[in-house]
């Protein structure tokens, strides 16, 4: 007995849009939803090696919590490439500025670490504020 590995066709692939609006909700657990939808988890057509995930568009960046004291101890690095170019940044200073930064860090590590996550975190569209620009796509509401 040979079990084949299952691979949807192009054709069959729906990709919807949807809104998670971000307000008082923990960034860890706001983040595995938007991946799972992200990934396509949700979807009976689900194949590991194929991007069949759904369009997410976050609103309310800027109020997400946190548990504990990880607005003071959590930190943001980058680095410029030189010498000494290490920059770090706390989470409470980077949810000032950027927003979109901390779920969209969130989100990516908990994609798969190739070109397939890639292609999918391309789909993840976040806004600070509760307005965003895809009215045309008609997204859905969803709950978490």
């Amino acid at each position: 007995m040979r079990i084949k590995t299952y691979t949807p066709k192009p054709a069959e692939i729906e990709r919807e849009w949807f809104v998670v609006d971000a307000k008082d909700q923990t960034l860890g657990r706001l983040a595995t939803q938007i991946a799972v939808l992200l990934r396509g988890k949700h979807k009976p057509i689900f194949a590991p090696h194929m991007d069949v995930g759904d369009f997410v568009i976050v609103v309310n960046a800027n109020k997400i919590r946190v548990t504990g004291d990880k607005m003071e101890t959590k930190m943001y690095y980058r680095h410029s490439g030189y010498p000494s170019g290490l920059k770090a940044i706390s989470l409470r200073d980077q949810l000032a500025r950027y927003p979109d930064r901390v779920i969209r860090s969130a989100v990516r590590g908990m994609l798969p670490k190739n070109s397939l996550g890639r292609q999918q975190l391309k789909k993840l569209k976040i806004y600070a504020t509760a307005t965003h620009p895809h009215e045309a796509q008609r997204p859905k509401t969803y709950e978490l």
